[in-house]
């Protein structure tokens, strides 16, 4: 029977969730700009967690004054920076290289996780994790790995760039919520989300300055926003919260290898893309590292 505070369950759907943020800020390009895209989910989110978290945050609020510096650099770097890159990488590269280049993360859980906390990795844990890296590989070579690795035009563009900030401040944001205060999730979910809509409002003000700012004028802008700000944003990082709680980051990251498993097949569903027979052998292969790697930890 699956119950819905099974962990397992709710970082699948976070993966799932995370892999149409890539989908909706693809859509976001020419409608909306990737700064006021990443201030208006977090305003959506805020003005939606605060009204449902509101008796939890006066029972916190001594808790959260005493923290306010953490969750502001989390909710600012967790959230608005890695969106910003997220969004900004869009402008340069494919929807699928954008969740693909998300595999990263896992690694740089693992290395702060080691170099931090000295948190120790068992050696089928690590084989665990490779699986959903030659998964992840298999995706973006398009089944070639041999033409992958040898290729001519496999050089890093300025999409990867920005990607791999991306995974450097989620990464970094994944293993310092272990040092999180001890208040209820939804009181720590709306102090991170109010740190990044302030983070939001300072680098929109920057996009205007230098005139590239876009605000949702169209429809599908209005509807991307709409949708950033309540499942990836609200739904996704409430449930990554409980995962890593749970599980702990190390394990709970690995979920984050099924996002271009996600995002591929939805690129097929609503871009229009053919589905090959290397995305499935790229799905067992990452479902199966994760399993393995559950496995192991327990």
């Amino acid at each position: 029977m699956i119950r819905l505070n099974n962990p397992h369950l709710l970082l699948t759907v976070t993966a799932f969730f995370w892999a149409g943020n890539a989908i909706a800020g693809k859509y976001a390009v020419g409608h909306v700009s990737p700064m006021v895209l990443t201030f208006a989910r977090w305003a959506i989110a805020f003005s939606l967690i605060s009204l449902l978290a509101r008796d939890h945050l006066r029972q916190d609020w001594p808790v959260m004054r005493a923290n306010w510096f953490y969750l502001f650099m989390m909710g600012g770097f967790g959230y608005t920076a890695f969106n910003f890159f997220l969004y900004s990488g869009l402008q340069y590269t494919s929807a699928i290289n954008v969740a693909l280049e998300q595999s990263a993360m896992p690694v740089v859980i693992f290395a702060l996780n080691y170099i931090i906390y000295r948190t120790g990795v068992r050696w089928l844990q690590v084989l665990g994790f490779l699986l959903t890296l030659i998964g992840v590989l298999v995706t973006v070579s398009a089944g070639d790995l041999v033409g992958f690795f040898s290729g001519t035009d496999s050089g890093v563009g300025r999409g990867d760039i920005l990607m791999g900030f991306a995974a450097l401040c989620y990464g970094g944001y994944s293993v310092a919520l272990r040092a999180k205060p001890d208040i209820h999730w939804m009181s720590l979910l709306t102090s991170l989300v109010a740190g990044a809509l302030i983070f939001s409002i300072i680098g929109v003000s920057i996009e205007h300055y230098l005139g590239h700012a876009q605000f949702p004028v169209t429809l599908q802008g209005v509807l991307v926003c709409v949708f950033a700000g309540i499942f990836p944003s609200l739904l996704s990082q409430g449930f990554f919260i409980s995962g890593v709680g749970a599980l702990g980051a190390n394990r709970a990251g690995l979920y984050i290898n099924l996002v271009p498993v996600f995002a591929a097949l939805l690129a097929v569903l609503l871009l229009g893309e053919q589905l090959h027979l290397y995305h499935l052998v790229a799905f067992f292969l990452v479902v199966g590292g994760i399993m393995l790697a559950q496995r192991m930890a327990k």
